[in-house]
């Protein structure tokens, strides 16, 4: 037999391992559902005229052939040709644009789905991976408050990982109207490009952005230094912001009455709101940082990049923005604005990095709840772990099997008093077990010819078709506990 070989950028988790990215996606999912996120998922392949949009991205694209067509690919358009997602951006604005009809909006959604993306394997980058996403969709507008609610919910979940070795997370904004308006105001045409060069910023270096900035955008070096000077501009604060800025333009002959001027001045009031509202719920959670751009071309307002503490080497682990014109419907527009975590990433860091968490495995009971159907011993009464969807309760409810009382056992054998949320579900009716003391003369009855075990759901039911000198002996047993008091444990919601 050959033996196997991994290929590069396509991770395989151990068991060990897949338990700690189960553990995280519970974790993100639980934060995102209790701040009002509803999950969906899109299929894996797009048109490659939806894929196409990304702009430099675009180059990464995996694109599917089936195998009687190799060799003729280059006779279909790559337009018209499947490909798989990269990310779960442009799958989601296709999404709201066939399901406009179906949705309430403003809509907000959460995803984690595996992407592929064609770049070159690195530590911590993969060709393979999971990401997790949350956005909110407009329909025709969308409130300028949600690019302060995403990063405070995405900062939550992020927060609630740290129990488990991450360290703190601290969101860096920007907004692409501000430094639109600065490069316009400095005489640079080519604004895209610019921002796709300045993005590089933390790879390569002050120096090589310069460099492409003259090479590839039509800069001079007055022009390429003042765009770096925009770029280290930090401020915690939106006063602090605006002073640093005014400056900026005044020394490089940016009127303040100018058309440029009134564009950046846009970008940086919805800034300052960001920083200072963010300050008020959360302290240091998200602060204002110039070199911020994001070179995805479909980025029109806010940007973000966030960063773990003592983890520079690992970059950006999530990032994201608002985006005004990515889906639209004959003139009507989706608006959107999002944050996507690069979960295999995170995880990966997680594994390596991070100190040994605690124990990530769940807790489950060895014991059905049907212990008292099944012949074991009334004193045996384990905890039972349970998982719940309801985003009022805990993420786990404990609860035990209650002692069968008389009146129970004359309808159902299978009543454990569950409860969730208030309410405990209805169950279902189950034939009355024959009298120990009948006759064989009963035997032929219709109950007897229904197999001993049936199963509903998760509810196992008790139907025995004839009694025996053991059933008898159980049931003198319980009779003489009877006077016990049920154990129930309340679960129920507040």
């Amino acid at each position: 037999m050959a033996k196997g070989a991994s290929i590069s950028g396509f991770p395989e988790w151990l068991p060990s391992e897949r338990v700690v990215e189960q553990r995280v996606i519970d974790t993100l999912r639980r934060v995102f559902e209790l701040n009002g996120f509803i999950g969906i998922e899109t299929r894996a392949v797009e048109q490659g005229s939806s894929l196409l949009k990304k702009g430099e991205t675009s180059k990464e694209i995996y694109l599917l052939s089936r195998l009687q067509e190799v060799g003729h690919e280059s006779d279909t358009p790559i337009e018209e040709r499947l490909g798989l997602h990269f990310d779960l951006t442009v799958p989601l604005s296709r999404y709201v644009v066939e399901h406009s009809g179906a949705l309430a909006f403003p809509f907000k959604r959460w995803q984690i789905q595996k992407v592929w993306r064609g770049e070159r394997p690195q530590e911590g980058r993969f060709r393979e991976f999971v990401q997790a996403d949350i956005d909110v969709i407009g329909a025709g507008d969308l409130p300028d408050h949600y690019e302060v609610e995403l990063p405070l919910v995405m900062v939550s979940a992020l927060e609630e990982l740290r129990a488990y070795g991450l360290p703190k997370a601290t969101v860096h904004a920007n907004n692409r109207k501000l430094s639109e308006g600065f490069y316009r105001g400095l005489g640079l045409t080519d604004v895209e490009g610019v921002l796709r060069e300045i993005d590089k910023l933390d790879k390569i270096g002050a120096d090589e952005v310069a460099k492409l900035l003259v090479d590839t955008c039509g800069a001079d070096e007055a022009q390429a230094r003042a765009c770096l000077e925009l770029a280290e501009l930090t401020a915690a604060d939106g006063k602090e912001l605006a002073d640093k800025f005014d400056a900026l333009c005044a020394a490089h002959g940016i009127a303040d009455d100018s058309d440029a001027y009134t564009l950046a001045r846009q970008g940086l009031d919805t800034l300052a709101m960001i920083v200072d509202e963010a300050a008020a719920i959360r302290p240091g959670s998200v602060i204002a940082d110039l070199k911020i751009a994001r070179g995805l071309d479909y980025y029109t307002g806010s940007v973000y990049e966030t960063f773990l503490d003592g983890a520079a080497s690992l970059g950006s682990i999530c990032s994201g923005g608002r985006y005004d014109n990515l889906a639209s419907q004959g003139n009507r527009k989706y608006p959107g604005v999002g944050l996507s975590i690069g979960l295999s990433r995170l995880v990966s860091y997680m594994l390596h990095t991070c100190p040994s968490p605690p124990a990530l495995t769940p807790t489950v009971s060895a014991r059905p709840p049907c212990w008292s159907l099944c012949g074991m011993k009334r004193t045996a009464r384990p905890p039972i772990v349970l998982r719940t969807n309801c985003v009022r309760a805990a993420s786990l409810l404990t609860w035990h099997p209650p002692r069968p009382s008389s009146a129970s056992r004359s309808s159902t054998r299978t009543n454990s008093a569950f409860r969730t949320c208030g309410s405990r579900p209805p169950l279902p009716k189950v034939r009355k077990a024959q009298s120990p003391l009948a006759t064989r003369s009963r035997t032929s009855s219709r109950a007897s010819r229904l197999p001993p075990i049936a199963r509903r759901g998760s509810r196992i039911l008790w139907l025995p078709s004839k009694p025996s000198k053991s059933d008898v002996f159980a049931r003198k047993i319980e009779e003489k506990q009877d006077n016990e008091p049920d154990g129930l444990q309340n679960t129920s919601c507040h």
